[in-house]
């Protein structure tokens, strides 16, 4: 009877110099579709061409084996974990992440960014509330990005100002979204038929929550207000999936 081999155990290796963050396992033991389920519990939109297209921008480098496979290892997933929170949470384009990932890697500290903030009438700094409104000056401030591009935003009709000049605090975000995108070669013009879409599934919900709106009391109205957000709110993830699908069945 032979004696049954033992299974193999990857060595595990020191830190990689210059690679953040140190104080974990630096050997590659996981596939890639291990680190999506890892992830997928904290951020379910992510994908496997996600993660692929963050390992292609240089915020991880997972070993390859042999036959040409990513093998992750916990420094991966650390890096890969930091990269998601500083897009969910701040807003943050992938070059300011990548800086902050130098800047980890030379063993420096890097600062928490603030969650956006406005300047109240007042000088007191407030978190811009659903409903809020804000310049475009504060959008520039808030976001990093120059004015001059923000005007480009809305001569594209992405963006689009109240009588007053002021946008909805939601453009926060839009902002970022729109500039990291430039960041990849495609500009605000280039995406006037999502803007034109997004009129159209909003005047579909508008269609949908109308007659609540009309009815005189105010928890109807709050009840078409809460309803016209959750609507949009699964047109928004109807909308990623199909993107998602799109371009990975042009892989294909």
């Amino acid at each position: 009877m032979s004696t049954p081999r033992p299974e193999f155990t990857p060595r595990e290796q020191p830190p990689r110099s210059g690679y953040w963050p140190f104080d974990v396992s630096h050997t590659g033991t996981m596939t890639i579709g291990a680190v999506l389920a890892v992830l997928q519990a904290e951020f379910p939109a992510v994908t496997v061409s996600k993660l692929r297209f963050l390992e292609d921008q240089g915020l991880v480098t997972p070993t390859r084996t042999g036959s040409g496979y990513r093998k992750y290892s916990q420094a991966d997933v650390a890096r890969l974990r930091h990269t998601l929170i500083q897009q969910r949470d701040h807003y943050l384009p992938l070059r300011v992440i990548r800086e902050q990932l130098d800047a980890l890697d030379a063993g420096r500290d890097v600062e928490e960014p603030r969650t956006a903030r406005v300047v109240a009438s007042n000088g007191r700094l407030v978190l811009p509330a659903s409903g809020a409104r804000v310049t475009a000056r504060e959008l520039a401030e808030l976001t990093g990005v120059p004015v001059a591009d923000i005007d480009e935003m809305v001569r594209a009709g992405l963006l689009v100002p109240d009588g007053r000049g002021r946008f909805a605090a939601q453009s926060v975000s839009a902002v970022h979204l729109i500039a990291e995108l430039g960041t990849q070669g495609i500009a605000p013009r280039h995406l006037r038929s999502m803007r034109a879409n997004a009129d159209h599934v909003a005047d579909l919900v508008d269609q949908v929550v109308a007659p609540m709106r009309a009815q005189r009391t105010s928890v109807a109205r709050e009840r078409g207000a809460a309803q016209a957000a959750e609507l949009a709110e699964t047109a928004a993830r109807l909308y990623a999936d199909l993107l998602r699908i799109a371009v990975e069945n042009q892989d294909h």
